[in-house]
């Protein structure tokens, strides 16, 4: 009785640690940090098959200390030319996913869609080929434009774009303001893959310098009313195809989560103020009364807390007292 009470109490000891270790090992894969899901700079830039001819491309995000986090661009190869949704920060590193691209496919590319205006996704534009048609929202046109750095955007999309490629058919669709205003997405029906850009920032704090906070929450619905197998983030890890869908609900609650506690904070006038000029920024300096008032309910845990958590509130504060475009 003894040797099987050792052996139930061996094995009990066992299943718990393989719990433990399940627990442990999905709390880590709930970041956007690159060093906390163990990967290396190496490791990066990487690419995923969605769907037949499909691809995510994942490179360390340009300008961001220690390569903390990934920039996303989704590929699509048809038999009629290539479509490029959202390019990398820099020259290089645009060059490299052009170069992925040529190694890959013979076809060549035909569209860049500017599904995000912000500079570590534009940056490195100059990179495509000669004669790509530039797509973007006339929101975002006008900031690439008025920041005189070619190539210049070639056709504007509103609301809604269908561009045939062959056999593939890809929908460009604006489904409302989120992170800059001229939010993109592209839509590729018959694969059910949604390129969400960074109105999906997978596992990270809501980044609100440029955003529409409550437009932003009705966005994301609009996402999930389509019901792709893929929702592919702009920032953050493209993981399987179940996880992706299971997280977007999860970051649409923090954006929720973000507007109504700035919007109690903001009812209860605690202030959250812009550093002086010449002051240092992020973890470095304290963070505001309303910051450090706030509930967060384990936000404070994700990627880009500290450096984003201020930005938000001020951006609420913001958007509630109408001095939003």
């Amino acid at each position: 009785m003894r040797s099987r009470s050792a052996k139930t109490s061996r094995l009990c000891l066992a299943l718990l640690g393989a719990l433990l270790s399940h627990s442990l090992a999905a709390q880590v894969m709930q970041t956007g940090d690159v060093a906390k899901r163990g990967l290396k700079p190496a490791d990066f830039p990487r690419a995923h098959q969605l769907a037949p001819g499909v691809y995510s491309y994942e490179a360390l995000r340009a300008g961001d200390p220690g390569g903390q986090m990934t920039t996303v661009s989704l590929i699509v190869i048809s038999n009629d030319g290539v479509l490029v949704a959202d390019g990398q920060g820099t020259v290089a590193q645009t060059q490299e996913m052009v170069d992925w691209i040529k190694k890959t496919t013979t076809q060549p590319i035909k569209y860049v869609v500017v599904c995000s205006d912000h500079g570590d996704h534009t940056g490195g534009n100059a990179a495509f080929p000669q004669g790509a048609i530039f797509l973007a929202h006339p929101t975002s046109k006008k900031v690439l434009d008025d920041a005189g750095r070619p190539p210049f955007v070639t056709e504007t999309v509103p609301h809604r774009r269908v561009i045939h490629l062959g056999s593939t058919d890809v929908e460009v669709l604006f489904l409302g303001r989120a992170h800059t205003g001229g939010d993109l997405s592209v839509y590729l029906p018959k694969d059910k893959v949604l390129f969400m850009s960074e109105a999906y920032l997978h596992w990270l704090f809501p980044a609100m310098r440029s955003a529409y906070p409550t437009e932003w929450v009705q966005t994301l619905k609009n996402a999930e009313t389509i019901d792709p197998v893929w929702f592919v983030p702009g920032h953050g890890f493209v993981d399987d195809a179940k996880t992706l869908k299971a997280d977007l609900p999860a970051y649409r609650h923090a954006v929720e989560q973000v507007v109504a506690e700035a919007t109690r904070l903001h009812d209860a006038k605690v202030p959250c103020p812009a550093p002086a000029r010449g002051a240092s920024g992020g973890a470095a300096r304290p963070l505001c009364d309303a910051a450090t008032q706030a509930k967060w309910g384990g936000l404070e845990g994700w990627t880009l807390y500290s450096s984003q958590v201020e930005t938000a509130i001020r951006r609420v504060y913001d958007e509630l007292d109408g001095k939003l475009p």
